[in-house]
């Protein structure tokens, strides 16, 4: 059995919600079964907003995850609060860009510069699509072909062409980065 225990954090606005939204809805498409439980709170004031994604192919008991599996972490404040919760042996998806990488870590490190990257490509808020990209690269979680038609389904009535495009750009970034 497959299973995979998220939690995806970062800054108020930075779009782990979205993303994690995202990677539940294309694993709901490939046929597994998927928990999406997004905190909200003072988050939306530039807190720590954070999400807990499951994603298995058997039943899932329950949709907090205490140890992660995976992990995305956006910022400094996330990292400090959310490094001890890595399981052994875990993937931590970091935003270089806007923190550094911790000295100890009970897992593995991917360094990705998201939000340089975001800048590089034009519009910083496409930082979150740079880390989506990447965790899926790296994890193969679900179908490329899936996660972005995900982004497609949810950006259709939201989003121009153009919005798409750079979303993309970004997406094609992050799986480049994964490969780094």
């Amino acid at each position: 059995m497959m299973e995979e225990r998220m939690i995806f954090a970062g800054a108020g606005g930075q779009g782990m919600m979205l993303v994690g939204k995202l990677m539940a809805l294309a694993a709901t498409k490939d046929g597994l079964n998927v928990t999406w439980f997004p905190s909200y709170g003072a988050e939306v004031r530039g807190g720590t907003a954070h999400c807990h994604i499951v994603i298995s192919t058997g039943e899932i008991y329950s949709p907090m995850v205490e140890k992660a599996t995976s992990m995305i972490v956006m910022n400094a404040l996330s990292l400090k609060r959310f490094q001890s919760r890595l399981a052994d042996g875990g993937l931590m998806l970091l935003n270089s860009s806007l923190a550094e990488p911790p000295e100890h870590l009970n897992g593995q490190l991917l360094a990705v510069p998201a939000t340089d990257i975001a800048n590089e490509l034009g519009n910083i808020r496409i930082a979150n699509m740079v880390v989506l990209a990447a965790l899926n690269a790296r994890r193969k979680l679900v179908k490329d072909a899936t996660l972005w038609a995900a982004v497609e389904d949810y950006a259709g009535g939201k989003g121009t062409t153009e919005l798409l495009e750079i979303n993309r750009k970004a997406y094609l970034k992050g799986m480049d980065a994964a490969s780094a």
